[in-house]
C-alpha cells in the first residue's frame, strides 16, 4: 500500500479528548487559531500525495482503520490546513463536509509523538 499522508502529533490541546465522547477527534496544524487548538491534536502540516478515498486505511500508532466514507472537504483542509475531524463511528455517508468516517471502533488514544498515516487501499 502506498502511503499518501503521513504526519505526527507535536501537542495535545488540554480539552481535545472532550470530543472522544462523541468518538470524535480533532486534527489541525501548528497555525490553529488559540480557541480551537484547545481541543485539537495539533499535527506538522505535510503533504497530501493523492486523493482520500472510501475503503482506504487510516493508520493511528500502527492501528488500521478503514475509510468508510470521506466529507467533501476533508482533501482539500488536510492538505492545506491539516484540519480534519476523524469518526470512529463507522457511517457509510459523509454528514459533515470535513469529517473523516471510519470503521465503527473504540477511539484512538493519540499521545505527543503519535504517528498518523493514511495509505491507499489499490
Amino acid at each position: 500500500m502506498k502511503t499518501i499522508y503521513k504526519t505526527k502529533v507535536e501537542s495535545i490541546g488540554k480539552n481535545a479528548a472532550a470530543f472522544r465522547e462523541e468518538q470524535m477527534i480533532v486534527l489541525f496544524g501548528k497555525e490553529a487559531p488559540s480557541e480551537l487548538a484547545e481541543y485539537c491534536y495539533i499535527v506538522d502540516k505535510t503533504s497530501l500525495d493523492g486523493e482520500i478515498a472510501v475503503g482506504d486505511i487510516l493508520v493511528l500508532d500502527h492501528k488500521e482503520y478503514t475509510i468508510t466514507a470521506v466529507g467533501k472537504e476533508v482533501n482539500n483542509n488536510l492538505a492545506n490546513l491539516a484540519h480534519i475531524t476523524i469518526s470512529f463511528k463507522g457511517l457509510k455517508e459523509a454528514e459533515l463536509a470535513g469529517t473523516l468516517y471510519v470503521e465503527k471502533a473504540e477511539v484512538a488514544q493519540l499521545k505527543e509523538g503519535s504517528l498518523i498515516e493514511i495509505k491507499k487501499n489499490a
